[in-house]
Protein backbone atom coordinates (compact mmCIF):
# COMPACT_ATOMS: atom_id res chain seq x y z
CA UNK A 1 0.00 0.00 0.00
CA UNK A 2 1.32 3.22 -1.01
CA UNK A 3 -0.36 7.14 -1.04
CA UNK A 4 -1.32 6.84 -4.65
CA UNK A 5 -2.96 3.56 -3.84
CA UNK A 6 -5.01 5.32 -1.09
CA UNK A 7 -5.85 7.97 -3.10
CA UNK A 8 -7.11 6.11 -6.08
CA UNK A 9 -9.50 4.27 -2.88
CA UNK A 10 -10.95 7.50 -2.00
CA UNK A 11 -11.04 9.20 -5.36
CA UNK A 12 -12.92 5.80 -6.44
CA UNK A 13 -15.51 5.94 -3.31
CA UNK A 14 -15.38 10.10 -2.64
CA UNK A 15 -15.23 8.76 0.98
CA UNK A 16 -14.23 5.64 3.80
CA UNK A 17 -14.59 5.24 7.11
CA UNK A 18 -10.29 4.15 8.37
CA UNK A 19 -11.90 0.82 9.84
CA UNK A 20 -13.37 0.10 5.09
CA UNK A 21 -9.88 1.42 4.10
CA UNK A 22 -7.43 -0.45 6.57
CA UNK A 23 -9.76 -3.48 5.84
CA UNK A 24 -9.46 -3.20 1.77
CA UNK A 25 -5.66 -3.10 2.30
CA UNK A 26 -5.79 -5.44 4.76
CA UNK A 27 -3.69 -3.06 6.68
CA UNK A 28 -3.25 -1.58 10.62
CA UNK A 29 -5.52 1.21 11.16
CA UNK A 30 -3.21 2.93 12.48
CA UNK A 31 -0.84 2.77 9.77
CA UNK A 32 -2.98 3.50 7.46
CA UNK A 33 -4.49 6.79 9.38
CA UNK A 34 -0.76 7.96 9.18
CA UNK A 35 -0.85 7.80 5.75
CA UNK A 36 -4.15 9.46 5.33
CA UNK A 37 -2.50 12.19 7.29
CA UNK A 38 -0.14 12.90 4.66
CA UNK A 39 -3.03 13.54 2.23
CA UNK A 40 -4.50 15.95 5.17
CA UNK A 41 -1.76 17.79 5.41
CA UNK A 42 -1.88 18.82 1.52
CA UNK A 43 -5.58 19.26 1.90
CA UNK A 44 -6.68 16.70 -0.14
CA UNK A 45 -8.59 14.76 2.55
CA UNK A 46 -10.88 15.66 5.41
CA UNK A 47 -11.30 13.77 8.79
CA UNK A 48 -14.81 14.11 9.93
CA UNK A 49 -16.85 11.49 12.66
CA UNK A 50 -20.00 10.23 11.78
CA UNK A 51 -21.94 12.60 14.92
CA UNK A 52 -20.51 14.54 17.73
CA UNK A 53 -20.32 11.99 19.91
CA UNK A 54 -19.88 8.25 18.81
CA UNK A 55 -16.93 6.52 19.36
CA UNK A 56 -16.38 8.27 21.95
CA UNK A 57 -19.11 8.70 25.14
CA UNK A 58 -20.13 5.01 25.10
CA UNK A 59 -17.30 3.42 23.65
CA UNK A 60 -19.66 0.74 22.00
CA UNK A 61 -18.55 2.18 18.41
CA UNK A 62 -15.29 1.31 17.38
CA UNK A 63 -13.57 4.69 16.91
CA UNK A 64 -12.18 3.37 13.17
CA UNK A 65 -15.48 2.82 11.93
CA UNK A 66 -16.29 6.67 12.98
CA UNK A 67 -13.59 8.35 11.62
CA UNK A 68 -14.44 9.47 8.02
CA UNK A 69 -12.38 10.32 5.33
CA UNK A 70 -13.49 12.43 2.26
CA UNK A 71 -11.39 13.05 -0.97
CA UNK A 72 -11.27 16.31 -2.42
CA UNK A 73 -14.23 18.32 -3.23
CA UNK A 74 -16.70 15.82 -1.53
CA UNK A 75 -15.20 16.89 1.41
CA UNK A 76 -18.01 20.38 1.50
CA UNK A 77 -20.69 18.19 0.89
CA UNK A 78 -20.48 16.38 4.35
CA UNK A 79 -22.58 18.46 6.55
CA UNK A 80 -24.24 15.40 8.13
CA UNK A 81 -21.34 14.42 9.13
CA UNK A 82 -20.14 16.40 12.66
CA UNK A 83 -18.21 17.23 13.66
CA UNK A 84 -15.82 18.93 10.92
CA UNK A 85 -12.12 17.26 12.28
CA UNK A 86 -10.39 14.06 13.43
CA UNK A 87 -8.31 14.10 16.67
CA UNK A 88 -5.70 11.62 17.33
CA UNK A 89 -4.16 10.84 20.07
Amino acid sequence: MILSDIRHYLEQRGQATLADIALHFDADPDAVRGMLEVWVRKGRVHCRRATASCGSSCSQCDPAATEIYVWGRAAGDTAALLPDGCEHS
